[in-house]
């Protein structure tokens, strides 16, 4: 049966009032994307700050009503965003992160469900494979109403590459990553094209060398884009801010979109008990549906690389819990 969707509050709710929280609400006022926005974080004095800095702007720019609040305020939320947990060190991988702020989910989590009443859970928190499953796992809603950004920003990192390479702008560029959100991610080379035409037809009716070794230089610095920002700025905020507008757009004023995000998957791809990255439909309901592709087989063998990778991540974890609630 075809689901029906009502335009709700159009209220988010960002857990996190850090760079990236911050830079998510004020990506979405601009936007227009919500007319209600309520930043949450446990330090009330910075989150304070951070929403009147954003609220200045907002009477030339845009309409939302965002204000500072707490745990109550995810009540008759349409999407609630959670951003918070610390973020990385240079030098430091995503799944580096994962004991600390698995920790931090399990406490946001606990205070989100006290007063928990609809909408969809986005995970940002990295390593937002993990954190996203074990999310998942504790909301207990139905499956696709709590998914990550996985592979998002990769994917927008990727089609800027790509675009660089060609000499082209992004919007006549079509491609996407997915897997993990981190070293275990994989361009999708069999889909990217560029005006619809198959990349590698592209370039060779352009005369544009094309070649394992042209796709591993891009493949690499797609890969490493988020540590080289970390390590001159020590933080990046602003490219996941404007993926989580697409999102967010998609969810709130009910525009479908596709995009490369993390979810518990069901068996799609041959793969469950992990949640990573795969083209999924967004909708009002979370991730409504995960789009079953062909990939090459290298693509494939890297996919299941990746599943592996979190998998082992996962119970390491689960482990090492285990072991400590023992010794309780």
């Amino acid at each position: 049966m075809k689901r029906r969707y009502t335009l709700g509050n159009r209220k988010v709710a960002i857990i996190g009032a850090g760079y990236v929280g911050s830079s998510i609400a004020y990506a979405l006022a601009l936007r227009d994307v919500a007319r209600e926005i309520v930043l949450i974080d446990i330090n009330h004095e910075k989150t304070e700050g951070e929403a009147k800095d954003i609220r200045h702007g907002l009477p030339t720019m845009g309409t939302a009503d965002l204000y500072a609040g707490d745990y109550p305020d995810c009540a008759d939320c349409d999407l609630i965003i959670i951003t918070a947990g610390r973020g990385r060190k240079p030098g430091e991988s995503r799944l580096d992160l994962t004991n600390e702020n698995v920790k931090i989910m399990r406490s946001v989590i606990d205070s989100i469900q006290k007063y928990y009443t609809r909408g969809v859970i986005l995970v940002i928190s990295n390593p937002v494979d993990i954190m996203t499953y074990k999310a998942a796992e504790w909301m207990e809603l139905p499956n696709g109403m709590v998914f990550g950004s996985g592979c998002i920003l990769d994917s927008s990192r990727f089609t800027r590459c790509v675009a660089d390479y060609v000499e082209l702008s992004t919007g006549v560029i079509n491609g996407y990553v997915v897997g993990e959100h981190g070293d275990g991610q994989i361009p999708v080379w069999s889909h990217v094209t560029v005006g619809g035409i198959p990349i590698d037809e592209f370039c060779a009716e352009s005369k544009i060398a094309w070649n394992d070794e042209v796709k591993a230089r891009i493949m690499q610095l797609t890969k490493t884009m988020g540590s080289e920002i970390i390590s001159s700025k020590g933080r990046t905020h602003y490219g996941i801010a404007t993926c989580v507008c697409q999102l967010a757009d998609a969810i709130i004023n009910m525009r479908p979109t596709i995009a490369s995000v993390s979810s518990v998957l069901m068996g799609e791809y041959g793969c469950r008990g992990v949640a990573l990255s795969v083209p999924s439909v967004i909708s009002p309901s979370g991730v409504q549906q995960r789009i079953r592709e062909r990939w090459s087989p290298l693509e494939y063998r890297g996919f299941f690389d990746a599943v592996e990778n979190v998998r082992i991540v996962l119970q390491d974890y689960e482990r090492i819990t285990s072991r400590v609630e023992g010794v309780r």
